[in-house]
């Protein structure tokens, strides 16, 4: 499962050939939740109140390079690194 980006102690991974609908893991400390792309919304796991709104935060400034990386991940591609938030 590869890393696409990290900040603040948040790792983002996307896994290959993963199931629909389209998504990301967000992972701080013991914490995991999986977040739909088009939604933002955490659908599976639950991540401490600030983690999660810095994931939305980093969702809604590079959303198009996350939805590229998972048509990437689906096809069995390499992934590109994704900018952390500032």
């Amino acid at each position: 499962m590869p890393r696409v980006s990290q900040f603040y102690g948040i790792a983002i991974y996307m896994y290959y050939r993963d199931h629909a609908p389209p998504h990301f893991h967000a992972i701080y400390g013991a914490d995991e939740a999986v977040f739909d792309i088009a939604t933002g919304a955490a659908f599976i796991g639950k991540l401490p109140r600030r983690a999660r709104k810095l994931v939305e935060e980093w969702l809604e400034l590079h959303r198009a390079e996350i939805q590229q990386n998972w048509d990437l991940a689906i096809a069995g591609q390499p992934l590109a690194q994704i900018d952390p938030l500032p």
